[in-house]
């Protein structure tokens, strides 16, 4: 630092590497409908160069009364309600799935949770993200609603994957839940509707400067494989947990690659596809202890003894709190606090990223053991989100897509 501020003679350099930056506003194809259950294909074609990290869902629509007019009275949108209106969003590069949401509402929420930071608050309520117990403030007096939710909070690839991609054909495919019950709550039993008027993917093209246009062009004239770097986030649901008070979940068996980094896991009782309960939100069950086993190493290594009866939580907040360290490399800022966190959003959040060589050479069984103080309540569900790396290559000028893992 002390000799920084001597380096008076040093002279000034200026990017300009990207020459021009402008979004385009892709649209599905004309067939597309927006009702529920349908799917919804937004393509963009083989353009040269173009960087869907800044890309982003635009969405507008009302929620109205079920005649289509009057404004609901009881009705309101929970926190991100908007992704609740679709099951499953998935990323194709040259007609080759890469990357996948399942349950679009659902899976953000958990990562968002973790993820996010209250310095974000006034891009995040653009996105339809608001305060954790606030509803119906992303609609207007009339029941208007308009939204621009960056994909990166919906899909790892557009989180960590910030470089062009370049020559190649992508494509989003959406499908509209079967039921928008999970997108909004009621105070009282009313009949509504939710009508989407526009669905568009934003997306920036990019060009190049001279200096840096002509390594791109030989790159793909070679058409040498690039590779495409990124964690995915994959969300497991046990749908009803039998009325005990332990219980152990084996996951998923993952392949050497594909063994998880870190894992989610979050209870809700009686709130799917319920219209009084708010589908954003999380129970604590009670919950006293959690194990994460890959093969026979667990995490985390000593017991938890958790009693939210009696304000005993302060290891799963610490858990919760670090997250954004290990993940990001950051210095944390959780997006709730600590009552926040015990009301609406109890996550058990589990850093698997060190892992020893047992667990390199082979298949990797994914187990949870999890306990409560008393019996799981009827029609608990759990959901487990498993973050773990993937790697893509594609090849620019064939087109040739593979996924490795």
């Amino acid at each position: 630092m002390d000799e920084e501020i001597l380096r008076v003679h040093e002279p000034i350099h200026f990017s300009e590497a990207i020459a021009h930056m402008v979004f385009h506003a892709h649209r599905p194809y004309a067939s597309s409908t927006f009702d529920n259950s349908d799917e919804i294909r937004i393509a963009v074609q083989n353009h040269m160069y173009v960087l869907p990290s800044y890309s982003s869902l635009h969405i507008t629509g009302r929620l109205t009364k079920a005649d289509g007019t009057s404004v609901v009275a009881k009705t309101e949108l929970v926190n991100n309600g908007i992704c609740f209106l679709f099951e499953e969003l998935h990323y194709e590069l040259n007609g080759v799935e890469i990357d996948r949401c399942k349950n679009v509402g659902l899976t953000p929420v958990m990562k968002g949770y973790t993820s996010l930071t209250p310095s974000q608050k006034h891009s995040l309520e653009n996105a339809g993200w608001f305060d954790v117990d606030a509803t119906g403030e992303q609609t207007d007096a009339n029941g208007y609603f308009d939204v621009n939710i960056p994909l990166k909070l919906l899909l790892g690839f557009f989180e960590d994957y910030n470089k062009i991609v370049v020559n190649a054909r992508h494509e989003l495919v959406l499908t509209r839940s079967n039921t928008d019950h999970n997108a909004i709550i009621q105070s009282e039993q009313e009949d509504y509707k939710m009508t989407l008027t526009k669905v568009e993917w934003l997306i920036p093209y990019v060009r190049a400067s001279d200096q840096h246009r002509i390594p791109l062009l030989n790159l793909i004239k070679t058409d040498k494989a690039l590779t495409l770097t990124f964690r995915t986030w994959s969300l497991y649901e046990y749908p009803r947990l039998p009325a005990t008070s332990k219980h152990t979940w084996t996951v998923k068996t993952s392949s050497r690659l594909e063994k998880p980094r870190y894992v989610i896991l979050g209870f809700q009782t009686k709130r799917q596809n319920k219209k009084d309960q708010n589908a954003s939100h999380f129970d604590h069950v009670k919950l006293r202890d959690v194990k994460l086993y890959l093969n026979s190493q667990c995490y985390p290594y000593g017991h938890l003894n958790l009693n939210m009866t009696n304000n005993q939580f302060a290891l799963l907040y610490d858990m919760y709190s670090r997250f954004q360290t290990a993940y990001y490399g950051k210095e944390a800022e959780p997006l709730l606090s600590k009552t926040e966190f015990l009301n609406y959003a109890p996550l058990v959040v589990i850093d698997c990223s060190k892992q020893n060589e047992l667990l390199k050479t082979g298949p990797v069984d994914v187990r949870l053991e999890f306990e409560s103080q008393e019996n799981f309540p009827a029609e608990t569900t759990a959901y487990c989100l498993i973050m773990h790396d993937r790697l893509v290559d594609y090849s620019p000028l064939s087109g040739n897509v593979i996924k490795r893992v």
